[in-house]
């Protein structure tokens, strides 16, 4: 494990649960130190266009609200790479945040005796009206053999903490740092979506990491 405060915590996972690195607090600067952010600026953008026909909900929709933190190509576990632990719908990390393409998304998990236990079951979806993206449940975040000891079991204020995949392996690493501290913040969450709220296709740091708020 190594820690970098106030920036970033770093969850190093062991031989058997790889985890996501993870940001520490709700304001920070991810530690990715080489140029080229700057294609990723502006990308803030207020949604008060006019009313929209709202989706057909599903019947298990659950809205609440999540801390979300993201997690690059570049300081993944090992970094450099798109490995995951829960694989699902792919054996690495991926997604460009259909329905039928969510992104990679990990969560904070218990070990208890012999048995491992997730915050919230592999394959479970979620769409982050924030961002206009679907993700699915294929990753852990939390080290250690008491993983929920650690920060990614409980997220800013005591909600649940969700860590995305923003990629990042076809650009610069301080795009993929701009990225997760763009993203980094509570925000509105449904899991169990229904499958046609709207989005925009591409991975995050790839398709400029648009925040929709408003």
């Amino acid at each position: 494990m190594q820690m970098k405060r106030p920036a970033y915590l770093c969850l190093l996972g062991s031989a058997l649960f790889l985890s996501a690195c993870v940001s520490s607090a709700p304001e920070v600067q991810r530690s990715a130190n080489t140029a080229g952010a700057g294609n990723l600026s502006g990308s803030v953008i207020s949604t008060s266009n006019g009313p929209e026909t709202p989706p057909v909900k599903a019947r298990n929709e659950k809205h609440m609200s999540i801390y979300l933190t993201g997690y690059s190509y570049w300081d993944n576990t090992p970094p450099g790479s798109a490995a995951i632990a829960k694989p699902v719908l792919r054996n690495k990390a991926g997604g460009t945040g259909t329905y039928d393409d969510p992104i990679t998304i990990a969560v904070g998990h218990m070990i208890v005796g012999d048995q491992q236990f997730l915050d919230f079951p592999a394959g479970t979806r979620f769409y982050l009206s924030e961002l206009r993206k679907y993700a699915i449940v294929e990753d852990v975040c939390g080290d250690g053999a008491s993983p929920q000891n650690g920060p990614c079991h409980t997220g800013h204020n005591g909600l649940p903490w969700l860590d995305i995949y923003v990629d990042g392996a076809r650009s610069k690493q301080s795009d993929a740092a701009t990225c997760m501290s763009r993203i980094t913040r509570v925000q509105p969450i449904i899991q169990n979506p229904a499958p046609d709220y709207p989005t925009v296709a591409g991975s995050l740091t790839e398709s400029g990491c648009q925040v929709f708020r408003g």
